[in-house]
């Protein structure tokens, strides 16, 4: 957690303990601002590790271009993991930014990877899709979330240049 964050968080702490010994609130509402301070803390340290470059565990995006792989490969201490690092591609051009992601480890995602960093060191751009995999209808809570992503990656189409 960044330096800045910590501070406001311990002046938050403070303020709720000023509040808790020296206010003569209800027992009820000084229960409920304990509760909202800590509550609070997981919040803004989960959302910091969103931003500071962590890699995030949402979906991929429909489409994106292919720029790095990281596998962690299962053992008994973890179950693995693969990192891509990847640029959305929206209207048919890239995003500005690139984002980092965090998939299970899948060995046939990890062949699939694997080849395409292989072309991509070769000089090939890589195109990549996910495509939530098939599943019975029904809610939004109830489909396929991150990790049942169906996931190609094939190389990017040349660019057509306009005629001259």
């Amino acid at each position: 957690m960044s330096l800045a964050l910590t501070i406001c968080l311990a002046v938050l702490a403070g303020l709720a303990l000023l509040a808790l010994l020296y206010s003569h609130w209800p027992s009820w509402l000084k229960l409920a601002l304990c509760v909202g301070v800590v509550v609070f803390h997981f919040y803004a340290d989960h959302t910091v590790h969103e931003l500071s470059g962590w890699p995030t565990e949402d979906a991929l995006p429909e489409r994106f271009s292919l720029l790095a792989v990281v596998v962690e490969e299962p053992n008994a201490k973890t179950a693995g993991a693969l990192y891509l690092w990847v640029n959305a591609i929206e209207g048919g051009k890239p995003v500005a930014l690139p984002r980092a992601y965090r998939l299970p480890y899948a060995k046939d995602l990890h062949a699939v990877l694997n080849e395409g960093m292989k072309k991509a060191r070769q000089g090939v751009s890589q195109m990549g899709t996910a495509t939530p995999k098939k599943g019975k209808r029904g809610l939004a809570w109830l489909r396929p979330g991150r990790d049942e992503q169906e996931i190609k990656i094939r190389d990017l189409p040349a660019p057509q240049l306009p005629e001259k």
